[in-house]
């Protein structure tokens, strides 16, 4: 898959513009406000921010004593704990367990994946966007003004009651326009073809993805006694491809954009088999749900 040759080759770093600057902020605006954590839905809590924590720990030791570059690392601090938990998850979850566990998957997806974005992901980009060694004073100028942090600020301080209505109509039209801009601005430079130089990336990407996270998220919703419910959705979640919103990030900060569009073309693909045998092997260990 490539660039369609109807659009100008800048078109999908405009794409990721148009989001990072309008779309992501209007979706932080509308959803953010809305968190209510709920004591019973701990695990959906915990278990994505365990395994961003899970995959710091093994992943920069693991980068310095392979040689990857630093842009590399970015990317696989960003793509291996994001997955399309929304985009992808939500209908996979109504359709392997149907349209009432949802609402589970909201919590993992909110508490989780989105926040994660709004506080991992600026921070990975501002660290490793500057090039080598940036200062605390670069690092946090550039986090302070990232449009998504002004919003995710804004959100938590003020919710959305202050804007007028014809002002949450638009920020609802420029969240609405997320998913679509971010589909067509990866779909315009996915390549399942990769320079020799991201194709070690790539493998450690889509393992740990794919097959190491879930197994930690199958393992610490045992530990914790999660329900079977609970468990079978934070383990399916953690089991989605890489987030394609979190590529356009990235992309748009020029941090291996064609390695996270590789990772995101070929999750995608495999996702199709490993994504049922991680719901076979739910049942199995979980019982029914």
């Amino acid at each position: 898959m490539g660039r369609a040759r109807l659009f100008p080759a800048a078109a999908p770093e405009v794409l990721n513009r148009v989001v990072l600057y309008l779309c992501l902020p209007a979706l932080i605006l509308i959803h953010v406000p809305t968190l209510e954590p709920a004591w019973s839905l701990l695990p959906l809590v915990i278990i994505p921010w365990l395994l961003l924590a899970a995959t710091i720990i093994v992943l920069l030791p693991l980068a310095r004593l392979l040689g990857l570059s630093r842009e590399v690392t970015a990317a696989l601090l960003v793509l291996i704990p994001l997955g399309n938990t929304s985009f992808l998850g939500f209908p996979l979850i109504e359709a392997l367990l149907g349209p009432e566990y949802l609402r589970l998957a909201v919590v993992y997806d909110q508490f989780g994946s989105f926040l994660i974005v709004c506080t991992h992901v600026l921070f990975v980009i501002g660290w490793y966007g500057e090039g080598e060694n940036p200062s605390i004073k670069t690092m946090a100028r550039k986090i302070a003004s990232f449009p998504p942090f002004i919003a995710l600020v804004l959100a938590l301080a003020f919710g959305n009651a202050w804007l007028p209505d014809w002002g949450e109509t638009l920020v609802q039209r420029f969240a609405d326009m997320l998913l679509p801009l971010v589909t067509l601005a990866i779909g315009m430079s996915l390549k399942l073809r990769l320079v020799p130089d991201y194709r070690l990336g790539l493998v450690i990407g889509l393992a740990g993805k794919l097959l190491v996270l879930p197994a930690l998220a199958m393992a610490l919703a045992l530990l914790m006694g999660a329900e079977a419910d609970i468990a079978t959705v934070a383990v399916l979640e953690s089991a989605m491809p890489p987030m394609i919103t979190a590529a356009a990030l990235l992309a748009s900060a020029r941090l291996a954009p064609a390695l996270g569009s590789a990772l995101v073309a070929w999750g995608v693909l495999l996702s199709a088999a490993t994504v049922p045998i991680w719901f076979w092997l739910c049942t199995r260990l979980f019982g029914a749900v």
